[in-house]
């Protein structure tokens, strides 16, 4: 990607919230969905209305409105090579679990007949509020002391997530906690080879380090797998109150230092290279913030966590990253979806695996 290009180009750039017209190729059979929403909500009246959220780029994600009632539907995208991730009775089951316990929405149905839509969905309440990306939307101010408090809450709930009793909350079998780290290095390196499309220097060495530099062992709690600032809803009111955690389609049993890594990942500091920058999909620059040192400090003072490896996992967490990137690229690629945002992800997959492989030659984040 040229440098022009980097300054200008961001994952995160046209993404905008609020529901808008559905994008082409993507749309939903309502002459299907609306008889079966009626059958569950018989008192509801008024017209069924149904537009997309434009922003994600795995799992589709529509606005339903039946009367005066709004709902969130989720189903899988179009022409998905990868149906573990995209598992609909798995989210829907991790979200009833969760919800009495951490900030969700509340799921409402789930639908295994694909002669609906196709595939299985499930529908959800819509939780109202803010959501921050790459920019501070206007009209937002953010003094330093909210902003440090801010990242304080990201940081806190997270730790909050890992510190859950999974098997009181009936979450036990989600997954294999044992050997769970070495599943999740040997397999996002075979999703790479299963949607490659060009080939990319820096995964052979990257791969290399990671197999070598792999820890003996690891704790188990639940973690998210994506978590950062566009994934959560916060209270307008007060900003640091984070209202809902969204997107658990990859929540499971595991090392939470591999959640930890994800969300250092996505937190770019205000002297990060250009490159760096084109990740940054919420305002962490923004003057108050705690830098990634910082929030990796803080999370240990909150859990106890040993972090001498944490090199280890903000590599992994790029090398993951760039996976799921070239995954939505290789869609394109293929043209199972026609979404001109995709089409300069092969670039950003190939610019997150020159990252991990220079933090892998770091002693520190």
């Amino acid at each position: 990607m040229s440098a022009e290009a980097t300054k200008n180009f961001s994952v995160a750039d046209a993404l905008q919230d609020g529901p808008k017209p559905i994008r082409d190729g993507e749309e939903l059979d309502l002459a299907r969905l609306e008889p079966y929403l009626r059958s569950h909500f018989p008192d509801l009246g008024g017209a069924l209305v149904v537009t997309q959220f434009p922003s994600g780029h795995s799992n589709l994600t529509y606005s339903v409105s039946l009367g005066g009632k709004e709902m969130v539907l989720r189903r899988p995208p179009f022409g998905s090579k990868v149906k573990s991730a995209h598992d609909m009775g798995r989210e829907y089951h991790v979200l009833a679990k969760l919800h009495p316990a951490y900030p969700t929405p509340q799921p409402l149905l789930y639908c295994t007949d694909e002669s609906l839509l196709g595939a299985p969905f499930y529908v959800m309440e819509r939780v109202r509020g803010l959501i921050l990306r790459r920019n501070l939307p206007p009209g937002l101010e953010l003094p330093p002391e909210t902003a440090r408090k801010l990242s304080e809450s990201f940081i806190d709930n997270l730790a909050a997530l890992h510190g859950l009793d999974y098997a009181a909350l009936g979450l036990a079998e989600l997954g294999k906690p044992q050997g769970y780290l070495e599943r999740q290095v040997r397999g996002w390196m075979e999703r790479y080879q299963g949607s490659k499309t060009h080939d990319l220097p820096e995964v052979e060495p990257l791969s290399a380090w990671l197999r070598e530099h792999m820890p003996a062992r690891s704790d188990a709690t639940l973690v998210h797998n994506d978590y950062k600032f566009d994934n959560m809803v916060l209270d307008p009111a007060d900003i640091t109150h984070i209202k809902a955690v969204l997107d658990w389609e990859m929540c499971t049993l595991g090392d939470p230092l591999t959640d930890l890594g994800a969300a250092l990942a996505y937190w770019i500091d205000p002297d990060d290279t250009a490159e760096m920058q084109m990740v940054r999909w919420g305002p962490t620059i923004a003057p108050g913030m705690l830098r990634r040192a910082e929030l990796a400090q803080r999370y240990a003072e909150k859990t106890g966590c040993d972090l001498s490896n944490i090199v280890f996992y903000y590599a992994f967490a790029m090398f993951k990253l760039a996976v799921i990137i070239q995954q939505i690229y290789y869609r394109y690629f293929h043209g199972f979806t026609k979404d001109e945002r995709f089409a300069a992800l092969g670039e950003v997959a190939s610019t997150l695996m020159k990252v991990g492989l220079a933090a892998s030659k770091r002693t520190g984040l």
